[in-house]
């Protein structure tokens, strides 16, 4: 209504009648599509059927379909390079290409429509801020590769690199593995950081119940995609609006999922930052708090079995949230999308499913708490982000190898410098510090192909891919660019890990520390200009999501 009633406005519908608008279009509610479509990624190359079935839905529901694009960028094929320091930052770029289309063109309502990682809380972020009427589709996961009769995802072919340099598979076998991984369109196969935040989206009411773990190659996730935007049309008349959906104890409900299902470190990061563009009031603590009351029922991928696929058939996120929610661990009277409140979503969904290991009995899981451990202490003052699953004795107490890169590390590892017990420290790759906060899957991966998952632990100030398993803690805070204490370790101190106790420091008196500070001078910044320059500026720490905010 903003831009087109009223006679002063007949140059902005003259704009419209260029693109084919009758004078009755300008009574339907104007509908913008965010569109992530893409060929960097095959997260996103297979998003356009996906925008043409909500297009025509919006179209035929008696709404004016606005498309706009939004940008993404490839995890998977910049991981391990200088490239990877922007992925971060293009969930900050997402939000706000979303934040400005819909506020600049006065929209009236908004479907996001994203696949890799950052498209996720990217529109999630971009939907809080702008606040009219909004539902997230989901681009779908990616099919499992197979090779020798086992599931293949793209951290398989991260893992077979460890495991070729440490001479366990020959160049032939690495070579099927890469060629196998990814068999065709969509999001990495795993509960990796996608597929947790679209689960975590549905659990929170934003999506709809069983899109999050459909395969973007399947007909009935166009379909989906169809149905959501005439969702989204009755929302609009109903003016049911995000930020009466995203709320403490609808959060609260997407990070329960993200327990039970063995989610990615990233979520924490990305529900902080959601958090914070939604106005609710959510901390580093709460997760440990929903962490203690939720156990791990479900066998995924990386530390588990299974991949997203299989969640799908043995009853997708609905089923899981049913289980917690016989369990008291769901809030039933939140809003969704839907009009319906999620008790009112999970009447006709049973809690038991065909008989798998898929998703377990609550009585019976594989972890009797969540897998996403808040540690503090003397080398996390702020706190860090654990990820225990799949890690037998989540203790350690070893020598620190010390490395300011991510390459560095990785140079080491592939040489077989690192042994059973060490410590690796990463450090210099944190918000500001990377800047950009890098995901370490290759170093990661690269131990566990090696043999050294459980033995070896790896910190850093940066961060994990989803795919990431092991005796891993990132988003150490404060960071060392800022003058964490992280940048004052050598070589040798010993680190102890404890993720019971939760606790993370270093065998250092505090005379020690101070002492080292004094000699320490902090690096130069790394860029002076461009996205990257401004992301340094901006990002608040780890612990608040390194979500960015104007300085005052």
């Amino acid at each position: 209504m903003q831009v087109t009633q009223g006679a002063e406005k007949a140059p902005n519908r003259s704009m419209y009648y260029a693109m084919g608008y009758k004078e009755a279009d300008f009574n339907k509610p104007m509908v913008g599509l965010a569109n992530a479509h893409s060929t960097i990624t095959p997260c996103n190359s297979g998003l356009q059927r996906l925008a043409d079935s909500a297009e025509k839905g919006i179209n035929i529901g008696g709404g004016n379909c606005q498309s706009f694009g939004t940008p993404t960028v490839s995890d998977g094929i910049s991981m391990g390079t200088e490239g990877m320091k922007y992925s971060l930052v293009s969930r900050e770029v997402i939000a706000d290409c979303i934040e400005t289309c819909a506020n600049a063109q006065w929209l009236d309502g908004l479907i996001v429509i994203g696949g890799c990682d950052k498209n996720m809380p990217g529109g999630m972020m971009g939907i809080a801020r702008v606040n009219v009427p909004a539902i997230y589709v989901y681009g779908g996961t990616i099919k499992p590769g197979k090779y020798k009769n086992k599931d293949l995802t793209i951290v398989s072919s991260f893992e077979a690199v460890g495991e070729y340099s440490a001479g366990k598979i020959s160049a032939n076998e690495l070579k099927e593995i890469e060629q196998r991984a990814c068999p065709g369109t969509g999001s990495c196969g795993g509960m990796f950081t996608a597929n947790t935040m679209s689960s975590a989206f549905e659990a929170m009411g934003m999506s709809l119940p069983f899109s999050s773990t459909m395969a973007n190659e399947d007909s009935e996730k166009t379909e989906s995609a169809f149905e959501s935007s005439k969702v989204l049309l009755k929302a609009i008349e109903k003016k049911i609006l995000p930020r009466q959906i995203i709320t403490r104890k609808s959060i609260e409900n997407a990070v329960a999922v993200i327990m039970a299902t063995g989610g990615s470190t990233n979520a924490v990061l990305h529900f902080l930052a959601i958090a914070n563009a939604a106005e609710v009031q959510w901390n580093i603590d709460d997760f440990e708090r929903v962490r203690k009351k939720v156990p791990v029922i479900c066998d995924l991928k990386p530390s588990g079995q299974y991949v997203t696929t299989d969640l799908h058939k043995a009853g997708g996120i609905p089923r899981v949230m049913r289980i917690l929610f016989d369990e008291g661990l769901i809030h039933g009277d939140c809003m969704t999308i839907t009009g319906k409140t999620i008790e009112e979503t999970l009447a006709d969904i049973a809690s038991k499913g065909p008989e798998n290991n898929i998703i377990r009995n609550f009585n019976e899981p594989l972890y009797k708490e969540g897998h996403l451990a808040i540690l503090k202490g003397n080398l996390a003052v702020d706190g860090c982000v654990a990820k225990i699953s799949g890690v037998n004795k989540p203790y350690i107490d070893g020598p620190a190898r010390v490395f300011d890169s991510e390459e560095l590390a990785m140079e080491a590892i592939i040489k077989r410098q690192i042994k059973a017990g060490d410590v690796v420290v990463i450090r210099y790759e944190g918000p500001k510090g990377g800047p950009g906060m890098r995901e370490m899957l290759a170093p990661t991966s690269a131990l566990v192909g090696q043999g050294l998952g459980e033995s070896v632990a790896l910190i850093t100030d940066g961060r994990f891919s989803g795919g990431t398993w092991g005796m891993v803690v990132g988003h150490i805070c404060p960071e060392a660019y800022v003058g964490g204490n992280i940048a004052f370790i050598q070589d040798g101190d010993r680190i102890i890990i404890d993720a019971h106790q939760k606790t993370i420091k270093v065998k250092l008196s505090e005379k020690e520390i101070d002492a080292r500070k004094v000699c320490w001078n902090p690096p130069k910044k790394k860029y002076q200009t461009g996205v990257l320059a401004k992301y340094a500026c901006l990002a608040k720490p780890a612990s608040q999501g390194a979500h960015t905010m104007p300085t005052d």
